[in-house]
């Protein structure tokens, strides 16, 4: 048997008190949050030492990613992040304020605005994509290559369901 962590005793407490329900969804949606709350720590601790927190790099790095000249309209913005338009209002100001995107008006689209890196920002996320990356791959060293690839299908199988469900 494997060792124990801290969701099989509060497994083994609601066992004991209610044998007659199967604790199993609460081990596995208990070590999914708990497992979430260690790597949002390790990536909020990580752009912290950038003066970022991770709704700003998830902004710079949709910026980033969608390739020269590094700017988006707000809808494209707003699809990429999946939140209200007034939390892309807010990150966006934030940034703004940092001098590391900027708005300027669409030339095709005289209602639209385009959102775009600075030069500062283009330097910014260039220069802690790579130690984000090193972040991640120490947040799941402890799973081999074989591991790695068995969660993340069976992590895409769930969120490919939940998500085709959003639509």
């Amino acid at each position: 048997m494997s060792e124990r962590d801290a969701v099989d005793a509060i497994v083994d407490q609601w066992t004991r008190e209610r044998p007659d329900l199967d604790p199993g969804p609460m081990s596995l949606v208990g070590r999914l949050k708990r497992v979430h709350n260690h790597v949002d720590l390790g990536m909020r601790e990580y752009f912290a030492r950038h003066g970022l927190d991770f709704s700003e790099f998830d902004v710079l790095a949709t910026l980033r990613r969608s390739g020269p000249p590094y700017e988006l309209n707000a809808r494209a913005l707003l699809e990429s992040a999946m939140v209200t338009s007034g939390a892309i209002t807010n990150r966006v100001d934030r940034l703004s304020a940092k001098g590391l995107v900027e708005r300027r008006p669409s030339p095709t689209d005289r209602r639209a605005v385009l959102i775009g890196l600075t030069p500062r920002g283009l330097e910014l996320i260039d220069g802690i994509l790579a130690g984000h990356i090193e972040n991640e791959e120490r947040l799941i060293d402890p799973l081999s290559g074989a591991e790695r690839a068995q969660l993340d299908a069976l992590l895409r199988k769930l969120l490919r369901t939940y998500e085709a469900t959003d639509r």
